[in-house]
């Protein structure tokens, strides 16, 4: 990696640039990509300009396609040292689900959007698929360090480089590392200019150093709020909010939504065993979003009986004063006790059969809502 280091203040950047000495990048710290074209990586040519650019940048809203419209709130930035690139390289890894296997992508097309590139010249694209009883292999590691046309000079340290973030993969439970990009200098060096890595939540109690990292002002505050309930949440942009009891399930909810029209406002799974106080919590988090304006509840009572979870809908509608449209699908044990039980509350409820139903009626609800 070049020499960096991160600055929560215009001064301490300054400080920095100092220490480096010569032209620096300002880089804004955000948990999002696309930060170039959104204005948050400068360059600087020195110490003054570097201070200037950093009072900008700390405090304002960045946007870019992966912060929405409302974008995020810059409290840091990196100065790093200004390296003289020759090429640009994106080197990728991740877990391919539907060959079980982790695989390790390349592209000479280092500094664009992959996407882009995968879309438009798939035979940019080098893959190697990693068997988990080996791991990646040397001739591996050279076959893409060939594939990208490294000068014979490189060759070495891009299988070193290649080598080095595959066992960085392994050993943090990544689920996703990226480095874009991975450039070669007119020096000869190899360096990281920029890069992501998503780790395992499930691997988290493994790796205390890197939970410690966790920075909740760079998360939505609503998912954060959730976690605290282990409810499993994740907000999206559109009005109908879901709340569901397995995953596949909301899944499969959020699918119907959009085929009847309309657009989720959220992941949200409950859990098989949810409590009332789960339930309480899920409808507090559904109506802090404004942009809901109509809830769909979509449950198959096995472990939840329909009669506890109706019961528990109908204590959270009521000490919330909950004023959207709610309508309920329900199917499974003590689901005929859970529908008696709704349509005896005098709530704002509609009960329907089937989940094409429940979508139609909630898509036209929020629609028509006035909230």
């Amino acid at each position: 990696m070049p020499r960096g280091e991160v600055a929560f203040s215009p001064e301490a950047a300054r400080k920095i640039a100092v220490q480096l000495g010569g032209r620096v990048v300002v880089k804004a710290q955000i948990h999002a990509g696309g930060r170039g074209k959104g204005g948050g990586v400068k360059l600087a040519d020195g110490p003054e300009e570097v201070e200037s650019i950093t009072r900008e940048m700390i405090g304002m809203q960045l946007v870019t396609e992966q912060t929405g419209s409302e974008g995020t709130e810059v409290s840091k930035v990196l100065i790093e040292g200004a390296v003289d690139i020759e090429r640009e390289i994106y080197l990728g890894i991740l877990v391919d689900r539907s060959l079980a296997r982790t695989v390790v992508i390349a592209s000479a097309a280092g500094g664009m959007e992959i996407e882009e590139v995968a879309a438009k010249n798939t035979g940019m694209l080098l893959r190697e698929t990693i068997d988990p009883r080996i791991g990646l292999a040397a001739f591996q590691a050279r076959r893409l360090v060939f594939g990208l046309k490294l000068p014979a000079s490189s060759i070495a340290r891009g299988v070193q480089s290649i080598q080095a973030a595959y066992r960085l993969f392994v050993e943090c439970d990544a689920s996703l590392l990226e480095i874009n990009p991975l450039v070669v200098t007119r020096q000869g060096e190899m360096l990281a200019l920029d890069g992501k890595v998503t780790i395992d939540d499930n691997a988290l109690f493994r790796h205390p150093d890197l939970l410690a990292l966790r920075d909740l002002k760079e998360e939505e505050p609503l998912e954060v709020e959730a976690s605290k309930f282990s409810l499993n949440y994740i907000r999206l942009d559109g009005t109908v909010g879901c709340m569901v009891n397995g995953a596949g399930l909301a899944m499969a909810t959020m699918d119907i939504i959009k085929l009847a029209g309309g657009e989720p406002a959220n992941f949200l799974d409950v859990g098989g065993g949810a409590s009332a106080e789960q339930i309480r919590n899920a409808f507090r988090i559904l109506m802090s979003d404004s942009n809901v304006k109509a809830v769909l509840i979509n449950i198959f009572g096995g472990i939840l009986r329909c009669d506890v979870f109706a019961q528990g809908v109908i204590e959270a509608v009521s000490e919330l004063d909950v004023k959207v449209p709610t309508v309920i699908r329900m199917e499974g044990t003590n689901v005929d006790q859970g529908k008696a039980m709704l349509a005896k509350s005098g709530l704002n409820f509609t009960t329907v059969g089937t989940m094409h139903d429940g979508a139609a009626s909630a898509v036209r609800l929020a629609r028509g809502a006035n909230i």
